[in-house]
């Protein structure tokens, strides 16, 4: 696959405006949605986090400045922004103003984030339905529920404010089916996340430590003009792979134990997300194959139910069922198969789900149940495949060599008819690819 372009992606004013067009052509006279960029947030006493935007309103604007509001209804649509401050801009940069953010997106009105205040009795006004995610942010919350009551008060003047709220679930609607150009983004952070993941599985070796790895992951990341990965990089080598959500990465690398990493880099707001485990040394112990084998096979079966109209958790739950039962033949768990899976009591080596929707965010948006049924996987949606097995390392139950293995392969998958399209696909994850990659 050819490498992304490292300079900027140019502004696709078209594309933000045809997104627009689309979420008002979803609402009605009487609705009104309205959706708040993300703010700058603290790391520690005047120290800021990097910034990143929030997904929905990047989604719709392409709009990376933080603080910014836009609102739309089914005729007009608007956005309070930072005005433009030489002072302010040469501490932190050019900022693009109203008038130019009005004329990219083709909005009907804008104003500075100053006249928020003033303007929001007059926005909200004559609206039945606000359509807003609430719950994210408590003191904005507030904020709006307070004037959609002052509104309330006014119905004898003849007006009325929102006096029902709605979460905005046809946005995210939008965003579950990835277009051609999406597609492309997540091919480029598969590309990326690729180079990231080889460069480590041919340079660790007993000694160095995991943040190194980490170090290395995001050299290569931002190298090919990623702005890092898409989430916290996962770097867990011996019985560190037995915590899922491990990211303290500061252990040493050890002989005789397995690496397992969970990372994917970030390009142009789309994430990859990809788990490979790889030894420390050169080679796999016969228990750490036996385990790999059985959860590389889950993985492709997995891979291969992931088609068109197959609901969602029947792929999760056609994996359980194999995985018990190779526990069960193993000797790891006692019972009839139906018996493991009813009590559940595979949960002692398989905790977590099969896969997730993949995109702007790492566990991307979209509902996964419709009327109280498992939603069926569509073509355009992209989802990933990541069973595993973990062997508690203080279990005395288990065999001494299984103890503290920790496996988890992990692939993202774009639905395609009965033909599922595994985009991270030439990352090795075959015990001869990985152990020639040692060598």
């Amino acid at each position: 696959m050819k490498l992304p372009n490292k300079k900027t992606k140019e502004y696709n004013s078209k594309l933000y405006r045809s997104r627009i067009t689309n979420i008002q052509k979803k609402l009605k006279k009487g609705e009104i949605f309205i959706l708040f960029a993300a703010n700058h947030k603290i790391r520690n006493r005047d120290v800021e986090y990097k910034f990143r935007q929030n997904s929905d309103f990047y989604y719709l604007t392409g709009i990376t400045e933080e603080d910014s509001i836009l609102v739309i209804t089914h005729d007009v649509s608007g956005m309070f922004c930072l005005p433009k401050d030489k002072e302010k801009e040469i501490w932190t940069g050019i900022r693009l103003g109203k008038e130019k953010i009005k004329s990219m997106l083709g909005l009907d009105f804008s104003y500075d984030l100053s006249d928020w205040e003033k303007e929001k009795p007059a926005i909200l006004i004559g609206n039945h339905t606000l359509y807003y995610f609430f719950g994210e942010n408590p003191d904005r919350d507030r904020e709006l529920i307070t004037e959609c009551r002052n509104l309330s008060e006014r119905a004898r003047e003849g007006k009325f404010g929102p006096h029902r709220i709605e979460h905005p679930n046809f946005l995210h609607e939008e965003r579950l089916t990835k277009s051609k150009e999406e597609i492309s983004l997540l091919k480029n952070a598969a590309e990326i996340t690729k180079l990231g993941l080889m460069r480590i599985m041919r340079e660790s070796k007993p000694g160095m430590y995991e943040y190194e790895l980490e170090a290395l992951l995001d050299h290569e990341y931002l190298k090919y003009g990623s702005i890092g990965g898409g989430y916290g990089h996962i770097v867990a080598s011996g019985k560190n792979a037995c915590i899922l959500h491990y990211v303290s990465n500061d252990d040493i690398l050890k002989e005789g134990e397995l690496v397992l990493v969970d990372s994917g880099a970030e390009w142009n707001y789309y994430t990859a997300d990809v788990t490979r485990v790889f030894p420390v040394g050169k080679k796999f112990t016969e228990a750490q194959k036996t385990i790999y084998e059985i959860v590389l096979y889950a993985q492709k079966n997995a891979i291969r139910n992931s088609i068109a109209g197959t609901p969602f958790n029947e792929v999760h739950e056609k994996t359980v069922r194999f995985l018990s039962d190779c526990l069960r033949e193993m000797g790891f768990l006692k019972g009839s198969l139906e018996e493991i899976i009813e009590k559940g009591t595979y949960r002692k080596f398989y905790m977590h789900r099969t896969g997730h929707y993949l995109g702007m965010d790492v566990h991307d948006v979209g509902r996964y149940f419709l009327e109280g049924k498992s939603r069926p996987l569509k073509d355009g949606q992209v989802v990933t495949v990541e069973p595993g097995l973990y062997f508690d390392p203080t279990d005395d139950s288990v065999p001494k060599e299984f103890r503290g293995i920790g496996i988890r392969i992990e692939d993202d998958i774009l639905i395609h008819g009965k033909n599922p399209v595994n985009l991270t696909e030439s990352i090795p994850k075959e015990i001869s690819e990985i152990e020639a990659l040692k060598a």
